[in-house]
């Protein structure tokens, strides 16, 4: 099935910036991932969509470079993501969509947002028991005058378009229907995706297994969701990130015991976590 290139739009308007919501990161379980991870055709996405200060996120340049890496040979995508920078993820979805071999997308837990684009990008899109599909109209932190605040409007206007028409395209469903589900944030478990044509088959759950050292990744995920929608930009949140991170044992070590200045650390992870369980 020849799949639609998407438009990057050019240049976007320098107040705009795109995030993952903080309702999918409150959803999103990072312990569960997939047992063909370490297959040599498998490409796994189970961070944030973009760069990110607190993980090594899923850009385009490591997407390219996998498929570089395995050639014009089929390729399994794996994805539990709860989202974040849609420009980076139409680029990932238009590598796959390029991809001369077939792409089996194979969503283990979530599929929000950014990363709803990319599992489009599947000739097959299969789904596990318990997963989830979410799709919503583009969302953003914009500042500026009144002349940004609309250039940012008609920017998101135009990437809400461009998502229906993928999304009515991959589905079957009319693109008023698709709007539709895009005005009210739809979820959609395996049977729903499936019925809708957003999932053309299912996936065994016996292939899903958790993994270890989730719940730190998935605070400072959510500490960062909950910063971007009060407002900071990245590179506050970068700061604040490196403050508050400094002394905890980094992934190059992953051996070292936590000292009692990380236990604090972690005990202020949690309580920014609680914090901001409400958005």
């Amino acid at each position: 099935m020849p799949l639609p290139q998407i438009n990057t739009f050019g240049n976007l308007p320098k107040p705009v910036a795109f995030d993952k919501r903080p309702d999918a990161v409150q959803k999103w379980q990072p312990e569960v991932k997939a047992k063909s991870d370490n297959d040599s055709n498998t490409i796994t996405i189970y961070d944030d969509i973009g760069e990110s200060w607190y993980s090594e996120g899923v850009t385009a340049n490591r997407i390219a470079a996998a498929l570089r890496s395995i050639g014009e040979q089929d390729v399994v995508v794996n994805i539990n993501s709860p989202g974040g920078d849609y420009f980076e993820g139409i680029s990932i979805y238009n590598l796959l969509a390029q991809h001369r071999a077939k792409v089996t997308v194979q969503i283990v837990g979530l599929a929000a947002s950014a990363a709803s684009v990319i599992a489009m990008a599947g000739d097959e899109i299969l789904m596990g028991d318990g997963a989830f599909f979410m799709i919503h109209n583009a969302w953003s932190m914009s500042i500026g005058n009144r002349h940004d605040l609309r250039s940012s409007a008609d920017v998101l206007g135009q990437i809400d378009d461009t998502m229906a028409d993928l999304y009515a395209k991959r589905s079957g469903l009319s693109k008023a229907e698709i709007e539709g589900m895009m005005d009210r944030e739809s979820w959609l478990g395996r049977e729903l995706a499936l019925n809708n044509g957003f999932a053309t088959g299912s996936l065994e759950s016996s292939i899903i297994e958790g993994s270890e050292d989730s719940e730190r990744k998935k605070s400072k995920a959510l500490v960062d969701a909950a910063m971007a929608q009060q407002g900071l930009t990245r590179s506050q949140r970068r700061e604040v990130f490196q403050s508050l991170f400094s002394g905890m044992p980094s992934a190059a070590n992953p051996t070292a015991k936590p000292s009692a200045g990380d236990a604090d650390v972690v005990n202020q992870i949690q309580e920014l976590n609680n914090l901001f369980k409400g958005y």
